[in-house]
């Protein structure tokens, strides 16, 4: 479904990832992990059209998206839940929601959406009135992933979803992963939190300084010594 080939780029004078190569079959859950500063998120910003490719190629259904502005790359299915979730506080929860179903395609099913939305974060159905800027930190994020689900997509971008949560939210946000994942989403998600999310993916690339030092499955990837004692506590 998404290739990435050989994939180098950066802000100005400064190269964040060189040659990185990922791909991810619909269908799956595929993790990048790594330290903080690794390039975790320029690489989402690549996909999502955010940042421009410096050298390789992006293919997303056979599709070569490389160069693609953000908004087109939405059209073609790919929701990104951006790193510190970046709903609307103003705005109220149903409002956030509207937001998610902006493309032609997505309004016509609006109310579909919004149901299956409400049901798989019933605490959003809950208070579709209630500002965002309100919520806790986690009923944030279940808003920034609900406002995705919203567009329709055919893959889901997650940006270190876990961050800044209290551990006990850490651990029922990776439950809710695992529920949109059920749902039959494909999901691509970077995270820091390498013990939980090597539970819920299929696949996991770790990403050092810019590049992928290994790749394989997850319960593999578990099980390397070196991830081990430098990623999992182990």
């Amino acid at each position: 479904m998404l290739k990435l080939d050989r994939i180098t780029s950066g802000y100005g004078a400064f190269t964040a990832l060189w040659d990185v190569s990922v791909r991810v079959e619909a269908g799956e859950a595929v993790a990048v992990v790594g330290p903080n500063g690794a390039g975790k998120t320029t690489l989402m910003r690549v996909i999502s059209g955010l940042l421009p490719v410096r050298s390789g190629r992006l293919v997303f259904e056979d599709r070569d998206l490389t160069g693609e502005k953000a908004y087109d790359v939405v059209a073609h299915g790919i929701a990104h839940v951006p790193e510190g979730r970046r709903i609307f506080p103003a705005l109220t929860v149903g409002e956030n929601l509207k937001m998610g179903a902006f493309l032609p395609a997505a309004r016509k099913h609006y109310r579909e959406s919004l149901e299956r939305v409400y049901t798989l974060f019933p605490v959003l159905a809950e208070r579709p009135t209630q500002r965002a800027g309100s919520l806790s930190g986690g009923e944030q994020q279940m808003l920034a992933v609900g406002r995705a689900l919203m567009s329709r997509p055919k893959l889901i971008l997650l940006d270190e979803p876990s961050m800044g949560l209290a551990p006990v939210m850490v651990l029922r946000l990776f439950d809710l992963i695992r529920r949109v994942r059920e749902e039959g989403y494909t999901i691509l998600v970077v995270e820091q939190n390498v013990r939980q999310v090597l539970k819920i993916v299929d696949r996991a690339y770790l990403l050092e300084v810019g590049r992928i030092r290994m790749e394989g499955r997850a319960s593999e990837l578990a099980e390397q010594d070196f991830v081990r004692k430098a990623y999992v506590g182990a």
